[in-house]
């Protein structure tokens, strides 16, 4: 442990959407005197080309940059494929973290989701002795692997920051201490009461991540997405955007399906745009947990597809359509569009989280998070 007066905290980032989660508890941690904090890139970050993006924002927050882990090979993008990503994640940050510790000491691990980054960060902070911070933990979401991953990086975690009571709950049963768990909202939120909608951003905006499946399966759920899509945004007169995917199993097979549509995706938006955007668009379609979480926060309506976000909290603004049916696709969107937000509410926070973990990162009991955990039950 460092000295009482400033912790040191090491963030750990693997893709644009997981930073923009975790930059205002960055930036929080920066203004602060009593914690020193820093910024670890891997995994996406490396092979999308996004670190430098992710550096400048590090560094304006007020944060170290700790340096960079390659995981995840350009073009690779198999399951197996990302299981040695994984391995190559805890090696290379075994090193970095560890050199950290060595180097002035090192109190926090800070991981966010359920990723194969967050849980390389996870595995080599809490193998390496270090406590770990666990925000968005206690989730319930399929994604590829990632409800399996999320409650392992739970069993690793020593501080959890849950975003809703649910998931505070839920991991309270899964054992984990009543003192450890701590309900602080979604970092999601953070800021977005300043969003203003985008002039000239699209109408309807369509962001579907693959979720595992073989290539052909992928392109053909995505091509019935764009075929609904594409004929709603007609019918109401709408510009669209159609976004690329992550870095996912199942990736080649969406991007296959963007090509054949003959539609030029948008490779990067960087989150205040992103935003912007999102508050300006009267839906957005597909299967991320900006559907969910953002969208809900601005108002803005979402048509959920398939499994991908199974189980996750969701407020008034999602209509859910299986995948693959583009008549149904498109009946959920204009029904979207049609919804009623002017009284939406969601369960993820007050807008408050960044300096909420901030604080609990400077000034929580180390005692009650031991780095040598038991089950509660």
């Amino acid at each position: 442990m460092t000295s009482e007066a400033k912790r040191r905290v090491a963030v750990v980032t693997g893709t644009r959407a997981e930073w923009g989660l975790l930059e205002p508890v960055v930036r929080a941690a920066g203004e602060r005197d009593d914690l020193e904090v820093g910024v670890l890139a891997v995994g996406w970050h490396l092979a999308s080309g996004t670190v430098e993006e992710v550096r400048r924002a590090a560094e304006s927050a007020g944060a170290a940059w700790w340096g960079e882990v390659a995981m995840q090979r350009p073009g690779q993008v198999g399951r197996w494929d990302d299981a040695a990503g994984l391995g190559r994640g805890v090696t290379g940050l075994a090193d970095r973290l560890g050199a950290l510790a060595d180097a002035g000491g090192l109190d926090w691990v800070v991981v966010l989701g359920d990723r194969v980054e967050a849980f390389a960060g996870a595995i080599a902070g809490s193998i390496g002795g270090v406590r770990v911070a666990h925000l968005h933990g206690g989730d319930r979401a399929e994604g590829v692997a990632d409800e399996a991953m999320r409650h392992a990086i739970s069993k690793l975690a020593h501080l959890h920051l849950p975003a809703t009571a649910g998931s505070a709950e839920r991991l309270r049963r899964m054992g984990e201490a009543e003192e450890a768990v701590v309900c602080v909202g979604s970092p999601s939120i953070d800021g977005l009461g300043d969003v203003t909608a985008a002039d000239d951003g699209p109408g309807l905006i369509v962001l579907r991540h693959p979720i595992g499946e073989d290539d052909a399966q992928e392109q053909s759920w995505m091509a019935a997405t764009l075929s609904a899509a594409s004929s709603a945004a007609e019918a109401h007169g709408l510009t669209l955007a159609v976004l690329e995917p992550n870095g996912d199993p199942g990736r080649l097979g969406v991007l296959a399906a963007i090509e054949a549509a003959g539609i030029q995706p948008v490779h990067h938006v960087p989150r205040t745009d992103w935003l912007a955007w999102l508050k300006g668009a009267r839906a957005i379609v597909g299967n991320s947990s900006a559907g969910l979480i953002e969208a809900a926060a601005l108002g803005t309506a979402s048509v959920n597809l398939g499994q991908r976000q199974a189980g996750r909290e969701r407020a008034g603004n999602a209509i859910d359509c299986a995948d693959g049916d583009p008549r149904a696709i498109r009946d959920a969107i204009d029904a979207a569009i049609a919804l009623d937000l002017a009284n939406l509410s969601h369960p993820f926070g007050d807008g408050e989280t960044g300096p909420r973990v901030a604080a609990l990162l400077a000034t929580f009991d180390l005692d009650r998070a031991p780095v040598r955990k038991h089950n509660a039950y």
